[in-house]
């Protein structure tokens, strides 16, 4: 038939329940890629000599910086 909707709509439950996945993997990439960020600004810190050099190149603050190393990286 003509202007017959046969595929079935999906509920309120299915879409918060397909947004709470979606949330889900998105908090997962942003961590990995939190982690990726500080081993970076880890890697300037070595390579400048100074958290505040590397917040000076990159226009963070100092506390950003260190924060964001203290946090997600290991020593």
């Amino acid at each position: 038939m003509a202007g017959v909707n046969t595929k079935p709509e999906r509920t309120w439950l299915d879409r918060v329940r397909e947004e709470d996945e979606l949330l889900q993997r998105l908090t997962t990439e942003t961590e990995e890629a939190l982690r990726r960020r500080a081993e970076a600004l880890k890697e300037g810190k070595t390579e400048t000599g100074s958290i505040y050099q590397v917040a000076k190149l990159t226009g963070h603050t100092w506390p950003t910086v260190n924060n964001a190393i203290k946090k997600y990286t290991t020593t």
